[in-house]
């Protein structure tokens, strides 16, 4: 109970002390305050996460079970993520307060047989931003947002996303709904499921894995190749949609082509 408390402790001098570093959390404090992950406080879900409202915000990652394979690229992702939040701190991105790898024994019956496997829950801890995202306040240029907020919004948005390139840092998945606001008004990057940790002298890389939102992913980027200037592609379309509630490019396949087609959207 003792050891409970000091969590709970730790957890409050976070919220409080901006200097207090990121640390491993138990699943027991993010099950107290999630009361054990209800569907009552879920504010998010996605392809690979749910989100959950407590005193903070909690990122439960989804379980990938389709195979071995697939489990491994799962757990690669959570361990990117991880590393990025840890080199990430700066006013225009979502602060990132802890992390959880749970893995527990669990007896399965394969063919007859009871063979030990393991159970894997993996989460991320976050302040919660009481704005919500972005893609909540995309407007045309005749309603909405003043313009002076609009141009903080961009303003932030580019710093926060040059803090991350000079930390080598490349995002991989900038859009309106992975950027949070704070009571401000304030711009703050999250969602860092997708983003990738560069090597000193590193511009790029190659996956096979190809995931990403469509309209704001680069031409190279759905051939696989992360790269920073992917980033800038994705930026461009969120300014336009700050400045004038759409984006204004699809991209489209003729001929085995790739190419940008001017297209107005909601």
């Amino acid at each position: 109970m003792g050891g409970e408390n000091r969590i709970h402790d730790l957890l409050e001098r976070m919220l409080l002390d901006d200097n207090v570093k990121p640390s491993k959390l138990p699943i027991s404090l993010l099950q107290s305050i999630t009361d054990n992950f209800s569907e009552e406080r879920i504010i998010g879900t996605g392809g690979f996460a749910d989100v959950y409202k407590g005193a903070v915000a909690v990122k439960k990652l989804k379980r990938e079970v389709s195979s071995e394979e697939a489990a491994l690229v799962s757990e690669k992702r959570f361990n990117e993520e991880v590393f990025s939040l840890m080199k990430a701190k700066h006013k225009n991105i979502v602060r990132f307060l802890g992390y959880c790898a749970d893995t527990q024994g669990e007896v399965c019956n394969v063919d007859g047989k009871n063979i030990m496997g393991e159970e894997r829950h993996r989460f991320l801890c976050f302040e919660f931003l009481l704005g919500g995202s972005l893609d909540k306040y995309v407007s045309d240029a005749s309603r909405g947002l003043e313009w002076r907020i609009r141009y903080q919004m961009i303003r932030g948005i580019c710093e926060g996303l040059h803090y991350l390139h000079q930390k080598k840092i490349v995002h991989s998945d900038l859009k309106p709904a992975n950027i949070l606001l704070d009571r401000d008004m304030v711009p703050k990057i999250a969602d860092f499921g997708l983003a990738r940790c560069f090597n000193e002298g590193q511009t790029s890389a190659n996956t096979k894995n190809v995931f990403g939102s469509e309209g704001y992913m680069a031409p190279e980027f759905r051939k696989g190749w992360i790269t920073f200037e992917s980033d800038i592609f994705s930026l461009g379309v969120i300014i336009q949609q700050i400045l004038t509630g759409k984006k204004g490019f699809l991209l489209v396949e003729k001929n085995n082509k790739l190419s940008l087609e001017k297209v107005w959207y909601y």
